[in-house]
């Protein structure tokens, strides 16, 4: 590998395709340098002199902020969440999705002190209901999170709703928007200053989309 090699942070499915499409439209990289079906972790491209990393999308933002990855690719709702010091760079205006408060349909909707709410957000859904006076238990879950309410974990969720169709065909209904994310292009700040130039030129292609 050569001296200076950009190491980019992915997170793995859908938002690493969308990236790789836009790197490859934007010459940043070559065709077949990133196979999806494969199980490997790390993806080399030699005439560009840039390696790219698949990891978990919670995890992106910690390989850059602690120098593993040099730029790397998150939603806005998992970099606030994880409250990493990272630079933004650029909205790269993709994989949008709403941050949501959601309930039983025909259920008491009101917010009180003594509420359960479940989530994977728990920072970003305490700092959301401490705004409106509420404070509230969260419990954090993985997966399956419109369950809880309806087995009685929770009183609310809040998680990601893109099109609302898996709250509706679990009896759930969306209360309020917490936020709106998109895909976040973040780098390191330490790294930054070693590689300026390539990131420099790598931002300013994306940005020229």
């Amino acid at each position: 590998m050569k001296e200076n090699c950009v190491n980019v942070a992915l997170p793995k499915g859908r938002l690493a395709e969308d990236t790789i499409e836009l790197f490859l439209k934007q010459g940043i990289t070559n065709e077949g340098v990133v196979d999806f079906n494969s199980r490997r972790l790390t993806f080399y491209d030699e005439k560009n002199n840039i390696k790219f990393m698949m990891v978990r999308n919670m995890d992106v933002s910690t390989y850059v902020e602690h120098g593993a990855a040099d730029i790397g690719v998150v939603g806005k709702d998992i970099l606030l969440e994880s409250g990493s010091d990272v630079y933004e760079y650029l909205d790269l205006g993709f994989g949008f999705c709403r941050l949501c408060v959601a309930g039983i349909r025909n259920s008491d909707l009101s917010y009180r002190h003594d509420m359960v709410v479940a989530t994977k957000y728990p920072m970003l859904t305490k700092n959301f209901f401490a705004s409106k006076g509420v404070f509230v238990e969260t419990i954090k879950l993985y997966g399956s999170i419109e369950l809880s309410p309806i087995v009685g974990l929770s009183d609310f969720i809040v998680d990601l709703v893109s099109t609302g169709q898996t709250l509706k065909k679990n009896g759930l209904i969306e209360v309020e928007t917490i936020l709106e994310s998109t895909a976040r292009l973040i780098g390191n700040k330490s790294m930054a200053k070693v590689k300026y130039d390539r990131i420099k030129e790598i931002i300013e292609t994306v940005e020229s989309v």
